[in-house]
């Protein structure tokens, strides 16, 4: 076998580890198995073999299915005639079901010795073994079943094997959230039969086989099986069935069909017996493949972010480097971020701030991170201290003549920078690169203080960095392909996720969300009631509103961009629509958002407590009075989404985006555009051109030139193109 080696020991028990070739994870493909059911056999029909136990040749067990194998399936299966290719799609789909089944029935004791992360399939392996062991002292051993996160179900039995183990109430958060659980929490909710050191593992589970207290039975194979905590005919299950639901709907609006199909399986599956239950699986499994929600999720929050997080936008002809020393000048809050995330990844820093104080408490918010990591036990104070060494706060340039990258990280001021730049590049190396965390003005006019422009480019991170995954780098019109592999480099090494973008006011991100924001503030001032616009939001898939978003970014940043803007722009400057509300809350009420607790909402001061929207929004409105005849949801949600759509649209026509995978994940990523989507563009394609443009053109007869539709778009409408068809990706362009 290609994946797999076993031993059998003096006692006939045969060690099956798990280590495929050439990878540093084991993932589940189709030749694993093909080595699966090719030891199962063995297990079966070697009387040799009186048990098994199922371990890992890697620091991981298992990290679950190969979701690129399953993308490129589906497209194989496309062109078939629609029963031909569901009935193939479920066969493939049932295959792991039928596996996993055969390995649980085979009458021979098998446990698995989870020595590591066993996520998604990984974890329904060790679910198909009848005993279960892990390290206790090792943290980053956890079970998982993400694939609802994107877009699927779990295939393999998931959904019926943990709610018969642990009940639907300890199952669903694993199930719908893709919550993980340590070794600590496994053990004592019953998944896992026994913890161990991690040296030996192995022996604990060989010993549980020799002794086979469950007789190498299931508990649901058993005659007397009950479900834990009831069934749905049951008294106490009734209730947790009747309210799962509601729950699910309160949570998702019903965007996400792979969590509404979790509970079907889950519910379906607990009145039959598993042999039937693992059908209902894999039929559900099957018809989630073949909607688009799933189809769109796969590609752009696995697959796309998956192939970017690589580097997959590196240009060609430049070679991975190193970034080992970095100078973050600026020590805010915005600084202070990048440093903590810089020195997590193992990079030396040396932070700059006009004064010694300010650089300090930069540090110090990253060492108070750390503190906390330490006092819930998730970090050493070890390790907090070598972190903490990393960061050298200072207000001298001296020492940053060996650094390979700078990231300039002060406020919204054309002047500032240009200042920044000369002071640093008076010191740095030549190959040195020079970033600027810009929100919106343009690399190339911030440039034109440097000399050596091919080396400098924009790294713009988003507010906190710590816990937003997306980094924006925007080329210059003279940046170089050196510039750009570097900073690919370091934001990689950094674990987020870049997207590329050319220069223009806002970049990508900032240009579509103000389009978002924007959208709600237009809607105010039309007199619709802001909880109606709020909510029809997040019924759209938005994680929060428009109103609520601007309070999170600072009402007074918004006014200092405009008048940035306005400043560099002069006469050419294009009002937003925003400009009247935004200043007077500002300027007239002092309304900041949440950094001081007044902003469209009102933020109580007792921890704990919900916000609330300002009672005095109502004077934005038409005379100062809401509308009488307000518009349905589903009208607010198409204006909502649409209104990013289409600016994401003029992005790709104006080439500030050139692949559609960094227009879609920098969209989920950079401010949580509805994820089920698949992302801004997904969005279009999935509508279809034809029918987005007719749409769009309805709402910009009704509400203005926000919606209006560019040519590129027009264009693809008229010849039935998709973005994805049309401009494919950087990837498949280079091959």
């Amino acid at each position: 076998m290609k994946n797999f080696q076993i031993e059998i020991d003096s006692d006939g028990i045969a060690l099956i580890t798990f280590d495929s070739p050439g990878k540093s994870m084991n993932v589940i493909s189709a030749d694993v198995m093909d080595d699966f059911e090719a030891f199962t056999k063995q297990i079966i029909e070697d009387d040799s073999i009186k048990g098994a136990v199922i371990t890992s040749g890697k620091d991981a067990f298992c990290a679950g299915a190969d979701l690129s194998e399953l993308g490129g399936a589906q497209g194989e299966l496309a062109g078939l005639p629609e029963e031909e290719m569901k009935q193939k799609l479920f066969d493939q789909c049932f295959r792991f079901n039928k596996s996993f089944r055969a390995l649980e029935t085979c009458g021979k004791p098998v446990a698995a010795a989870v020595n590591g992360l066993a996520l998604g399939g990984g974890f329904e392996i060790a679910l198909s073994c009848h005993y279960r062991v892990m390290p206790n002292d090792n943290p980053k051993a956890k079970l998982g079943l993400p694939e609802a996160m994107v877009g699927v179900l779990p295939g393999g039995g998931g959904t019926q094997r943990l709610p018969r183990l642990v009940g639907v109430m300890n199952a669903a958060p694993v199930l719908l959230q893709g919550q993980q659980l340590d070794a600590a929490t496994a053990h004592q909710q019953g998944i896992v039969d026994a913890l161990a050191p991690q040296a030996d593992l192995v022996a604990t589970a060989k010993q549980l086989v020799k002794d086979d207290p469950k007789g190498a039975k299931q508990p649901w194979d058993g005659d007397k099986f009950k479900f834990p905590g009831g069934g749905p005919y049951h008294p106490a299950g009734a209730q947790v069935f009747g309210a799962a639901s509601p729950m699910l709907r309160k949570n998702t609006y019903g965007n996400y069909p792979a969590q509404r199909y979790i509970l079907s399986c889950v519910y379906e599956g607990s009145q039959v017996s598993m042999d039937q239950a693992i059908r209902i699986e894999s039929r559900y499994f099957t018809k989630l493949l073949l909607r688009p929600e799933s189809r769109n999720m796969i590609r752009s929050i696995f697959l796309s972010k998956q192939d970017l997080d690589k580097g997959g936008r590196r240009p060609s002809g430049q070679e991975k480097g190193e970034v080992k020393k970095i100078a973050i000048i600026g020590a805010g809050f915005m600084g202070a971020g990048i440093a903590t995330v810089s020195a997590n990844a193992g990079i030396e820093v040396v932070l700059i701030d006009a004064n010694q104080e300010g650089a300090e408490k930069g540090k110090q918010h990253a060492t108070d991170q750390w503190a906390k990591r330490v006092s819930r036990g998730k970090m050493t104070e070890e390790k907090a201290a070598k972190l903490a060494g990393l960061i050298t706060p200072t207000t001298d340039y001296s020492l940053i003549k060996d650094v390979d990258l700078v990231v300039e990280a002060v406020f919204e001021n054309s002047e500032l920078k240009a200042k920044i730049t000369k002071m640093a590049e008076e010191q740095i190396g030549k190959d040195a690169v020079f970033g600027s965390n810009t929100s919106s003005i343009p690399i190339t006019s911030l440039a034109e203080a440097s000399e050596r422009p091919d080396n400098f480019i924009g790294i713009h991170f988003f507010s906190p960095v710590e816990k937003m995954m997306l980094v924006e780098i925007i080329m210059g019109e003279k940046t170089g392909d050196y510039a750009l592999s570097r900073a690919i480099d370091f934001v990689t090494k950094i674990k987020k996720t870049p997207i590329v973008v050319s220069d223009t006011r806002g970049f990508y991100a900032n240009r579509c969300v103000m389009r978002y924001v924007g959208e709600g503030m237009k809607m105010l001032s039309e007199g619709i009631k802001p909880a109606l616009i709020e909510n029809a939001s997040k019924m759209a898939g938005m994680p929060v509103g428009p109103l609520s978003l601007q309070d999170e970014v600072a009402l007074d940043l918004g006014v200092k961009l405009i008048k940035q803007t306005q400043a560099d722009l002069g006469d050419k400057y294009e009002p937003s629509g925003t400009e009247d509300i935004l200043f007077k809350m500002v300027e007239e009420y002092d309304r900041l958002g949440r950094k001081n607790s007044r902003g469209f909402y009102d933020y109580p001061a007792e921890k704990g407590q919900p916000k609330r929207l300002w009672p005095e929004l109502e004077q934005f409105a038409p005379g100062g009075s809401y509308a009488a005849e307000q518009p349905t949801a589903e009208e607010i949600k198409d204006r909502i989404l649409y209104a990013q759509a289409l600016e994401a649209a003029r992005c790709m026509e104006e080439e500030i985006v050139a692949d559609p995978r960094e227009a879609d994940v920098g969209s989920i990523l950079g401010w949580g555009f509805a994820p089920y989507t698949g992302g801004t563009l997904s969005f279009i394609d999935t509508v279809g051109a034809k029918a987005f443009v007719k749409r769009a053109g309805e709402l910009e007869a009704k509400y203005g030139d926000q919606f209006k539709v560019p040519a590129l778009l027009k264009e693809m409408a008229e010849k039935g193109e998709t973005f994805y068809g049309r401009f494919g990706t950087k990837e498949a362009a280079a091959a």
